[in-house]
């Protein structure tokens, strides 16, 4: 665990990941899961929120309340697994802003194609947490992130399910001042650029086209 790297060892997040990475885990099961585990990362990557104080009334005195400060936060999902991580935050944190940057990987150079981005306004005062659950190669990801600098993004935060070691330093040498929280940092990449031992393809498993 380093700055640039934060692996979410709460005991909640492992069980639940495991159950995800079982071959025989159905699609509904694999949906649910990815949801719950979705939550408990979100309390992770937004620990450190810029917080403030409010004057309310409770039912018996005044008092100053913490409150987030700053304007809502963005999220940028990675098409199309990363709307998994994106639904279970979103019922953390209903108010934020909704981005989506549409890559796929080319199967023979492993390098990503753009065929879509639609971001929020205002990203350069807003915390962005871009998700995708598999970082892989990185390639995809790092390129996320150049769209998202490009929109003017500064505080920038990764979450992912699983990340492999040729992901992380891919990120670390190309967006080295983007922090990146996991579930765990698995062995490596196969031959075809997979995370071993990962849990397949995610977006298939999410939506039964495996």
């Amino acid at each position: 665990m380093s700055d640039h790297l934060t692996i979410v060892d709460h005991p909640l997040v492992q069980h639940k990941l495991s159950h995800m990475r079982r071959a025989d885990t159905s699609t509904s099961d694999f949906r649910r899961l990815l949801r719950e585990i979705s939550l408990l990362l979100a309390y992770e990557v937004t620990r450190s929120l810029p917080m403030t104080t409010e004057r309310i009334d409770t039912p018996l005195c005044p008092m100053d309340a913490p409150v987030i400060e700053g304007k809502k936060l963005a999220l940028i999902s990675i098409l199309r697994a990363g709307n998994g991580l994106m639904d279970g935050i979103l019922e953390l944190i209903p108010s934020a802003r909704v981005g989506f940057v549409g890559l796929y990987r080319d199967e023979e150079t492993l390098k990503p194609v753009q065929y879509y981005c639609k971001l929020p306004f205002g990203l350069e005062d807003r915390l962005t947490i871009v998700v995708d659950p598999m970082l892989a190669t990185g390639n995809s990801s790092a390129a996320a992130l150049d769209l998202v600098k490009e929109q003017g993004a500064r505080d920038i935060r990764f979450l992912c399910l699983l990340a492999a070691p040729e992901g992380v330093a891919r990120m670390k040498e190309t967006h080295p001042d983007v922090p990146v929280v996991t579930a765990s940092l698995d062995e490596r990449l196969n031959e075809k650029g997979y995370i071993v031992p990962g849990l397949g393809d995610a977006g298939d498993r999410m939506f039964g086209t495996k």
